[in-house]
């Protein structure tokens, strides 16, 4: 009985010791530690290349917000809210409103992060996102309009990483969408005598929606291999980082990279808009019935 109590003892502390060996290494040598998980057609968190991480959606989450949304993309975990305010349309475009989204990275949603001012990899999301929701017309301003050149509504529509593993991108702009097609605004009336606008207590109308875009990340490492969804540790190995969005209809929208050019062949660009079309046909065709 000893014997095997002692067994199970020092087999427990052989486990522990190969766990830090392998910890350590990952930390002192990431890219080589990487390349030994992908030589043997697999991720370092067991997911195939081509494998997208668990997804879950929740809707009306912020009581104080017009509109909000919670969304979690394996680890990482993004929640946004819409906060409606009224103001004067700019001269150039009197009958169209503002759509201002904005994501804050902060320091505790990663060690990656620190206490300070916007980082620079913050203000390069949001103004992806910012292209990526105007350009697909997911809420178009013209419904934002109370009163041609007299009053517009501007939403400001403000995400936060709660926790940071990975592609916040494809988290954020599905929280965005989500907590829009959430968002509930009062019956508003301009009145031309007092010059002023008077919202209804009783009457919440729903934002006018287009399309709803979804976004799926792709990070080219070494050239060769193509992983769908990469995570924390992946990222700041890749060579290139492919975004390719779809709307409701599987259409593709928009196509956004961030880092060198393609490399590893004229189809790798391809071969990434066939897999997001794959997967938003598999897992990702209803995400929004819930909002």
């Amino acid at each position: 009985m000893a014997a095997a109590c002692t067994s199970a003892s020092s087999s427990s502390d052989s486990a522990e010791q190969d766990a830090l060996k392998a910890l350590t290494f990952q930390r002192l040598h990431p890219r080589t530690y990487l390349e030994r998980f992908l030589a043997k057609n697999t991720r370092p968190d067991r997911r195939e290349f081509d494998e997208w991480r668990d997804i879950s959606l929740n809707v009306g989450s912020i009581s104080t917000a017009d509109g909000s949304a919670l969304v979690r993309l394996g680890s990482t975990t993004v929640v946004c809210g819409v906060k409606a305010e009224i103001a004067e349309p700019e001269l150039d475009h009197p009958e169209e409103g503002f759509l201002v989204p904005n994501l804050d990275l902060p320091a505790i949603c990663s060690p990656k992060f620190k206490p300070g001012p916007p980082t620079d990899e913050a203000q390069v999301l949001s103004d992806r996102l910012n292209e990526v929701l105007v350009s697909s017309g997911v809420v178009p301003t013209a419904s934002l309009c109370i009163e041609p050149g007299k009053a517009v509504w501007v939403l400001y529509v403000d995400a936060t990483c709660m926790n940071y593993d990975g592609n916040a991108f494809d988290a954020t702009l599905l929280a965005m969408v989500a907590a829009l097609k959430n968002t509930r605004l009062p019956k508003a009336t301009y009145n031309e005598e007092t010059k002023r606008t008077i919202c209804s207590r009783k009457v919440m109308e729903p934002l006018r929606i287009g399309r709803l875009p979804t976004s799926f990340s792709f990070g080219i490492f070494d050239g060769t291999h193509m992983l769908a969804d990469p995570t924390s540790f992946e990222e700041p190995l890749l060579d290139t980082t492919i975004s390719v969005v779809v709307d409701e209809t599987g259409g593709l929208t928009s196509v956004m990279q961030l880092g060198l050019g393609i490399v590893g062949g004229d189809d790798v660009l391809d071969k990434c808009i066939k897999a997001a079309k794959t997967c938003w046909r598999a897992t990702r065709r209803n995400v929004y019935e819930t909002s």
